[in-house]
């Protein structure tokens, strides 16, 4: 399963993964923005589905359980760390990551395609000046992601 992003003869990549954050881009205050579970259903048949996150409100894995996404939750500090060392493991050339927060900033920083989105929760100023693209919706970064040639365009240098 992959989704090819040919941006020139010489930048192509062949994407696998999609890595998400939880609170803040999939989630507000720990349950799943309405809409949410939708998109995940279609974007499991072109993507692995990863959420990780720190778990702050102790529901993701209720409710993500039935949408075949793989969770991982991290331990307190060295979020950031964390979050690169799961991207460097699935190959940064293979993910596409989006989230929002000061411990998304080097996952946004590194993959090859990364989305930020502001929404509720806001957005730190570091995850957006990392982000490659910037949503004002998750809705909207996962079209994005459904619909490769937006990131294409946007991202064609």
């Amino acid at each position: 399963m992959a989704v090819e992003f040919v941006f020139n003869p010489l930048e192509r990549y062949s994407i696998e993964h999609i890595i998400m954050d939880y609170n803040g881009t999939i989630a507000i205050d720990g349950k799943l923005i309405p809409g949410v579970t939708d998109y995940l259903k279609k974007l499991k048949e072109k993507y692995m589905l990863h959420v990780i996150t720190a778990d702050t409100f102790k529901e993701v894995e209720e409710q993500i359980k039935d949408y075949g996404v793989k969770l991982t939750i991290i331990k307190d500090g060295y979020e950031r760390q964390q979050k690169l060392l799961y991207l460097e493991q699935l190959g940064k050339d293979k993910c596409i990551t989006i989230g929002n927060g000061s411990n998304d900033v080097l996952m946004l920083s590194k993959a090859v395609i990364s989305i930020a989105v502001i929404q509720n929760e806001g957005i730190s100023l570091e995850a957006l000046q990392s982000a490659k693209i910037i949503c004002t919706s998750i809705f909207d970064a996962f079209e994005l992601c459904l619909n490769p040639l937006r990131i294409i365009a946007t991202l064609r240098k």
